[in-house]
């Protein structure tokens, strides 16, 4: 059992774990460094938003933050409001609020049960992990913990190839949106156009809540293939089966081009709606990914991750309903196209796209880059991240989705791929593990990390 663990990441990954924690009766009384990070402890970026526009792209039913209480975020917000459905979309805000509660009521349960929590609202500098333990450094302080979890969430947003230091500086060029959304008065004039660069679902939370504060300003979306993510159907699908035949098909022969065959083949045949069967494999996407070679892996990133990722992640009926609105009025213009570069332009910024072999080019008055999560720890420059891997303490995955680990969430140090050796004693949660797990973003399957690692911790 490791008695003395340090969480380190604000965001809900790191609250459900120590929840996890707090809600065990263990024999002996813990000891918590949670290490938020200054952030609002336990909101994190995805549930940090004021916007009644920001959705959860999840149905309130399925939302719920631990494995074992199913009912837990429905109930919560039935309490304030009991017409609300578990089929119902709600704003990401009322996610944020169900967090807080969680943690606080776990926080008064845990020294009720004599368990010490000590919340630090401090980033972490540097993590030495050792054979018996880490010592874990911030600022002129350290302590000697026996186990570290890193549940950092994305990292922080980098600027895209091709992005100029002068575009950067001007400050028509945005890195992060969340930050350009935080800040109301970010831009006191409305501009005129605005470019996004990305079309997945944080494209669609900026075009919301932009849209309706400059009223005037009209939107270009720029993307590989110029689409946006599915919608919901507004009533909820039942999968007709467990797509066992299915599953058992794509492990018999793991080749990208083989599954989507089979993928395109099983929709065909059954007259499925294609949504029930991509969510029938939601369980076994880690199991699936782990026996992709990396040669699958790296040809899915290249060819068919955009694809899998809008059909995947998709957004709320009626949130979709609003960009049909907002594309028919004239205001949203989505475009085909690779970024080429950026600069400035007088006062603009000008972009080169590449469009089937041709260059074209745009002005606008303002360029938002809308990629989505940030995972490759090998271009970051969060300074924990950066010691680790300078220290060799860690190994990043080859295709930049996140860190090297077992399925357990055991890190691996850097150089041991050939016989990969994973320290006892360090851990991640959450998006770090894309590259072990793939999925590994959503709150359904935090929470089940959180349970097993909580087990681990607890038993270890």
């Amino acid at each position: 059992m490791f008695r003395r663990v340090a969480i380190i990441g604000g965001g809900a990954a790191a609250a459900t774990l120590l929840s996890e924690m707090l809600e065990r009766q263990p024999p002996q009384p813990l000891h918590l460094d949670w290490y938020t990070g200054g952030e609002a402890s336990a909101r994190g970026v995805a549930y940090g938003t004021a916007s009644e526009r920001h959705l959860l792209n999840v149905r309130a039913a399925s939302m719920s933050m631990f494995a074992g209480k199913p009912r837990g975020f429905l109930d919560f917000v039935q309490r304030d409001d009991p017409a609300i459905a578990g089929t119902d979309f709600l704003p990401r805000r009322r996610y944020g609020d169900y967090l807080e509660a969680e943690v606080a009521r776990a926080l008064q349960q845990g020294n009720a049960h004599g368990h010490d929590v000590n919340i630090i609202p401090f980033a972490v500098d540097a993590l030495v992990p050792e054979r018996d333990g880490v010592t874990v450094i911030h600022g002129e302080e350290s302590r000697r913990v026996d186990a570290a979890v890193l549940a950092l969430g994305a990292l922080p947003p980098q600027p895209l190839p091709g992005v100029s230091t002068a575009a950067l500086d001007c400050g028509r060029y945005v890195v992060d949106p969340w930050r350009l959304l935080a800040h109301r008065d970010a831009w006191p004039e409305p501009p005129r156009k605005v470019v996004l660069i990305g079309l997945g679902l944080t494209a669609v939370d900026v075009l919301l809540e932009l849209s309706a504060r400059w009223p005037q300003t009209a939107f270009i979306a720029i993307s590989r293939h110029g689409l946006l993510p599915e919608a919901h159907l507004h009533a909820a699908a039942v999968p007709a089966d467990d797509s066992a035949e299915l599953i058992e098909a794509m492990r018999d022969a793991p080749d990208i081009r083989h599954w989507l065959r089979l993928l395109r083949e099983t929709i065909t045949q059954h007259g499925s709606e294609w949504r029930t069967i991509v969510d029938s494999l939601r369980p076994h996407l880690p199991g699936l990914w782990g026996e992709l070679p990396l040669e699958q892996r790296a040809r899915f990133m290249r060819h068919a991750r955009w694809a899998w990722e809008r059909a995947r992640h998709r957004m709320p009926p009626q949130v979709r309903e609003a960009l049909t609105a907002l594309e028919q009025g004239g205001r949203l213009q989505r475009q085909r196209g690779r970024m080429q570069s950026v600069e400035v332009a007088g006062d603009a910024v000008q972009l080169t796209l590449v469009r089937a072999g041709q260059t074209h080019t745009l002005t606008a008055d303002l360029v938002i880059q809308t990629v989505g999560l940030n995972t490759d720890v090998r271009r970051t420059q969060h300074r924990l991240i950066s010691q680790l891997l300078t220290n060799a303490h860690i190994a990043p995955d080859p295709l930049g989705l996140g860190v090297l680990s077992d399925t357990d969430g055991h890190l691996q140090r850097d150089g041991a791929q050939e016989t990969p050796t994973h320290w006892p004693h360090v851990f991640a949660i959450g998006s770090l593990l894309r590259g072990t797990l793939w999925e590994s973003t959503a709150m359904p399957e935090i929470r089940q990390q959180a349970r097993h690692l909580a087990d681990q911790l607890l038993t270890g």
